[in-house]
């Protein structure tokens, strides 16, 4: 974060969330303890050495900002309207006009959790260590949309997206709008899988193109989609907390405070200090990994899926009419 845009982060902070400098410790201290705390997952007593202050007020300070963060939450997240086409679509013949409709994209991630020996065996999916599996949506410019922490990490990602449609504070999928989906996922009119049993491709234009119509449709979905793995890979890259690396040092309920919290710092910066170096770096991570998966089955409720397959189908198509005329 530069100079100029923590001061500014600082004054929103104050402004917006609340924050109060103390007798001894002005917001701008505040602050950076806890940005330095989310950014190295600092312990408290890392923080007493540098700061020079105590193990009690650390703490206080790292509450008083998350709470100030988490105050200003609807300033920086907020879910898509449908209104306008994103740029990144309506720029690209790839997409245009095939995914005109689509508001973003939609994955779950998995961040290490500190958790009793009694409740672990539910916490430990994927992992061989405890972890919450973290539903997230963005759009294309890498800006989170909508966070939902707190499930264990056996939970699948389907039972998740199950509970955040129906929440209180619930994902809103615009009426006649999809958000693209793995197939981790169950196929909706709103969610939008790619096709089961077919590979993913990663170039186009290479000695491996498309062979038929919904390797082309996978090609392209798993091309967008990827936003939402970017902006996992730039989360976790800029906040060295939810990297799992060692087990947390806070519990449930104080994580779930962090990760929303790195949310939304992680759109400010997007907005003023994106760091381009930072993002290319996650972007020559994803293109090493593996260069094809086969997708994932998943249940799927029959009514709603096959309004779901229609509309990808019609998608599927057209692109695949253009591709071979063009």
């Amino acid at each position: 974060m530069s100079p100029r845009a923590f001061l500014q982060f600082c004054d929103i902070l104050e402004r917006e969330g609340g924050l109060q400098p103390t007798r001894r410790a002005t917001i701008e201290e505040q602050v950076a303890k806890t940005l330095y705390i989310l950014a190295k997952n600092a312990k408290n007593r890392s923080i007493q050495f540098w700061f020079r202050r105590s193990g009690e007020t650390t703490s206080r300070h790292f509450h008083s900002v998350l709470r100030a963060i988490i105050a200003v939450e609807e300033k920086f997240i907020k879910q898509p309207d449908g209104l306008q086409i994103p740029v990144e679509i309506m720029s690209s013949s790839r997409f245009y006009p095939y995914f005109k409709d689509c508001v973003g994209a939609i994955d779950g991630t998995h961040i290490r959790v500190k958790v009793s020996p009694l409740d672990a065996p539910k916490y430990r999916g994927r992992k061989e260590y405890p972890t919450q599996n973290v539903l997230a949506a963005c759009t294309f410019d890498l800006k989170f949309t909508y966070v939902l922490t707190g499930w264990e990490g056996t939970a699948s990602d389907s039972r998740i997206i199950k509970d955040a449609l129906k929440r209180e504070d619930k994902l809103i999928i615009p009426e006649g709008k999809f958000y693209l989906v793995d197939a981790g996922f169950m196929l909706k009119s709103g969610l939008i899988t790619p096709y089961r049993g077919v590979r993913y491709h990663l170039k186009e234009y290479s000695n491996n193109p498309p062979q038929n119509a919904k390797e082309l449709f996978n090609l392209r979905h798993a091309a967008l989609r990827n936003a939402i793995e970017r902006a996992f890979g730039v989360l976790k890259r800029r906040f060295e907390i939810l990297r799992g690396g060692t087990e947390s040092f806070y519990g449930v309920r104080t994580q779930n405070l962090i990760i929303l919290a790195c949310c939304i710092i992680h759109n400010f910066l997007m907005g003023v200090d994106p760091d381009e170096d930072l993002i290319a770096e996650v972007d020559m991570e994803l293109r090493n990994q593996e260069n094809s998966q086969q997708t994932r089955t998943s249940r799927e409720e029959e009514e709603d899926a096959s309004r779901g397959e229609m509309l990808r189908d019609v998608i599927t198509a057209d692109m695949w009419h253009n591709y071979k005329n063009c």
